[in-house]
């Protein structure tokens, strides 16, 4: 008889027993930084720009030197220079005169802004006409702008994006300090399972949970080590389990988790070290094991496929990500129910849906169907209180 706690106070214990553990911080080069986890804030050590550059093709003015020019009144300017690409431009601009100044060039002291080359009139001489009064900053981007220096930039933490690789970029960073990534490891159980790419013999089904669980790891910067399909034997899988555990910091295994008489992980979680939980209040996946075994962190998933991938998904990514300095972000919003949905188990329930607009249509789902996860875009959860909920009702629905 299983010992059921809510799926919440589970995630609680699972943070405060692991999740104090973060991970080591490595460096990576920038190229392979994409996705990462941030291990410290980072600073700029130099403003950017490291100058004052103009964003358009034509003139630096002092904007005072135009104030009261319109088209019968022009005011006529000297340039006294050009500013070339990836040179400064240190002779400081006098009253009445302009200096060219391409896209992304250097702007000369005293110069406060930029009009664009076809905004002006050539007159012969290096003298131009300007016809139309400018405002300060105008076309100019200023030096430390983008990025200031001792400014935190970016934070620890933080899931390194596309942007972010071009702001460490601008900042001179070719290697990055990110925290390591947590190796996971990963058996399936069960006499009736065999590999994706084998034939099926009567009785027996595919095994789904070894390349889910290590896709599901590898989308959250895990590292798996996947041990493959071991028996339904106390020997076979304890051993499995001894030999992964000083590899890994979290063993996952899905099967062999209920208390039928082939269902070997609870003791085997009993004897190597503690079991903390043994029971959700949730379906699917009432009977995941949450255990501990030389201080790391031990999930006995369900192995129905569609309970494996909710569990992993609420209990085992916050702690993945929580390693690795993250955190879950998820994407909810509200829809409607496009038809009644009944629940009278005692326990929360994940409902699968497809979320059209605002109208969410449950996704008809029974244990071990993982294809109709792939067929929902979003779940919402009913509380073990509620008994169904009628056509129409509001919930509250997560993106998957």
């Amino acid at each position: 008889m299983l010992s059921v706690i809510p799926i919440a106070d589970a995630l609680s214990l699972v943070l405060e027993k692991f999740g104090g553990k973060t991970g080591r911080i490595e460096q990576v080069g920038l190229e392979k930084a994409l996705g990462r986890f941030l291990g410290e804030d980072v600073i700029a050590q130099e403003d950017v720009p490291a100058f004052d550059r103009s964003t358009v093709d034509g003139f630096a003015v002092r904007s005072a030197d135009l104030r009261g020019c319109s088209d019968s009144i022009p005011a006529i300017l000297q340039k006294t220079g050009e500013s070339l690409m990836g040179h400064s431009y240190d002779i400081p601009l006098t009253p009445g005169t302009c200096v060219y100044v391409p896209t992304g060039g250097a702007v000369p002291p005293k110069a406060d802004a930029m009009v664009m080359l076809e905004y002006t009139e050539d007159l012969g001489g290096d003298q131009f006409a300007f016809y139309k009064p400018v405002a300060p900053g105008a076309n100019l981007i200023l030096r430390g702008e983008d990025l200031r220096q001792g400014e935190a930039i970016l934070k620890s933490g933080k899931k390194i994006g596309v942007a972010d690789i071009g702001t460490l970029a601008a900042l001179g960073k070719s290697e990055v300090p990110v925290f390591s990534q947590p190796v996971m490891g990963i058996i399936s159980t069960g006499d009736e399972l065999v590999a994706p790419g084998e034939s099926l013999k009567p009785g027996q089904i595919r095994d789904v949970n070894s390349d889910m669980l290590r896709a599901a790891v590898e989308q959250q910067n895990g590292i798996p080590i996947s041990k493959g399909i071991v028996e339904d034997n106390f020997d076979a899988l304890k051993d499995a389990c001894k030999g992964l555990i000083p590899k890994v910091d979290i063993l996952l295994v899905s099967g062999g988790t209920s208390v039928g008489e082939k269902d070997n992980m609870p003791r085997i979680v009993a004897e190597l070290g503690e079991i903390l939980v043994h029971g959700l209040a949730v379906k699917p996946g009432k009977p995941t094991i949450i255990g501990q075994i030389e201080d790391k962190a031990v999930f006995g998933l369900p192995g129905n496929p569609v309970a494996a991938f909710f569990i992993f998904d609420y209990l085992v990514k916050p702690l993945l990500l929580g390693l690795q300095g993250g955190k879950v972000e998820t994407e909810q919003t509200e829809a409607r129910l496009t038809r009644a949905v009944s629940s009278n188990h005692g326990r929360e329930e994940f409902v699968l849906v497809r979320l059209v607009g605002n109208e969410a249509e449950p996704v008809p789902s029974k244990s071990g169907l993982i294809s109709t996860v792939s067929r929902a875009n979003a779940y919402f959860i009913i509380s073990r209180d509620q008994e169904g909920l009628p056509k129409g009702a509001l919930v509250r629905v997560t993106r998957l």
